[in-house]
């Protein structure tokens, strides 16, 4: 009996796999890869108003970093310029000035300078 149950087992199993295999064949659909490329940029810019490294540079520096697009962001306090990396087709260098400005709630910060440069800095 033990055989028998077995043996109907092991058939039931067969025809159960053949039956997924016959199904309808799903047609494989080529997966269109669209190249986007990243166009990063460089951008240095003078700031006016900072007050402290720790309260205004290392905060326009963070804040700036978490940006969508922004890929570097160094601020210097001494020298009073922000140094940042930025993809072109997710953020603009108008943007960027304006995200500074509104850190400080539109009226605290302001760049006074810009200067584009092509590449990534990675210091």
């Amino acid at each position: 009996m033990k055989k028998i149950l077995l043996f109907l087992l092991v058939v039931f199993t067969a025809i159960a796999c053949n039956n997924t295999k016959k199904g309808t064949p799903q047609e494989k659909q080529p997966i269109e890869k669209q190249a986007i490329a990243a166009s990063y940029k460089s951008l240095e810019v003078e700031i006016e108003g900072m007050t402290c490294e720790i309260g205004c540079a290392r905060t326009i520096q963070s804040k700036l970093y978490k940006v969508d697009g922004v890929t570097y962001s160094k601020v210097s306090f001494e020298a009073k310029k922000g140094l940042f990396t930025y993809d072109e087709k997710k953020i603009s260098k108008e943007d960027i000035i304006r995200k500074i400005a509104e850190i400080g709630g539109g009226d605290l910060y302001k760049v006074t300078k810009s200067t584009d440069f092509e590449g990534i800095i990675s210091k």
